[in-house]
């Protein structure tokens, strides 16, 4: 079916009390295992891509590809656009094709961040995409953005409750101690904050950096309002490990299809195992 905005996805994904996997992609194989893993668990997904993804496969392969593998699915796919930090660049994702757009104004001053946000929220309202913003600063490293632990902040709840009165956001991203990238030891999520963001907003919360959170974690936060759920590492690493195991096994090997055949199977099962975490 058609590319649909992200806004439907959280709409019912808030009636049924449940959340949405985010993924982020890369390439075609990544796309292709995203999709397979929702076909195969009929479930609706967003496909996600950041910044460097779009200048490492250029954005439109990036829509083409997503908008292919969309069209032939059963299930209904949103094509994300993670962490503009720009109005220029997210105006041409729109205007590419993308179904939601984030704009991440999460390093400015709050009024600075409102006044970004409801600026995109203006072109993104008359064109049916979605906005998701950020308040709070995430902690580590995600392509070319990196927010330090001593930057990293925890989203104030009546900042939060402020934000969205004075944007309208359609899903907001808040920091309750998770970190994007690989994390160096167990992270604890700040529940109580989560539900207080979410008791003065109700809106549809999102989590990002969520590779590597425990699931119980996961589980809670989803219970308590997190309706879209961001991951990116735990895919990759299901990507480098087969890659690597299969060299390992056949070094000579030089058929790029009998390495990223097995790396599209393995992410497929990790996408698939948390699809069926997100439903709570």
């Amino acid at each position: 079916m058609p590319l649909v905005p992200m806004k439907e996805l959280l709409d019912r994904a808030e009636q049924g009390k449940y959340a949405v996997g985010a993924f982020n992609c890369n390439n075609m194989e990544i796309v292709q295992a995203i999709i397979t893993a929702a076909t195969k668990e009929n479930s609706p997904v967003i496909v996600q891509a950041s910044q460097g993804a779009i200048k490492y496969a250029g954005i439109d392969y990036i829509v083409a590809l997503t908008r292919l593998a969309a069209e032939a699915a059963p299930v209904p796919v949103a094509l994300h656009l993670d962490h503009g930090t720009s109005f220029e660049q997210v105006m041409l994702c729109i205007a590419k094709g993308f179904t939601s757009v984030m704009i991440d104004g999460s390093k400015l001053p709050l009024e600075e961040n409102i006044k970004l946000t409801n600026r995109v929220l203006d072109v993104a309202r008359a064109t049916g995409v979605t906005v998701e913003a950020e308040l709070g600063k995430i902690g580590g490293t995600e392509d070319d953005i990196t927010v330090s632990e001593k930057e990293a902040q925890y989203t104030d709840p009546e900042e939060a409750a402020y934000f969205v009165e004075k944007t309208g956001a359609d899903a907001l991203a808040i920091a309750i101690g998770t970190a994007h990238g690989q994390y160096k030891g167990e992270p604890k999520l700040d529940l109580e904050r989560l539900e207080k963001i979410r008791s003065l907003t109700n809106v549809p919360i999102v989590l990002h950096g969520s590779s590597g959170v425990p699931d119980e974690a996961i589980r809670e936060a989803v219970k308590r309002g997190v309706r879209k759920v961001n991951i990116d590492t735990n895919v990759r690493e299901a990507f480098m490990a087969e890659v690597k195991r299969v060299l390992t096994a056949n070094p000579n090997e030089i058929d790029p299809r009998k390495t990223l055949g097995p790396a599209r199977e393995a992410m497929t099962e990790i996408v698939r195992e948390k699809i069926r975490l997100f439903r709570g």
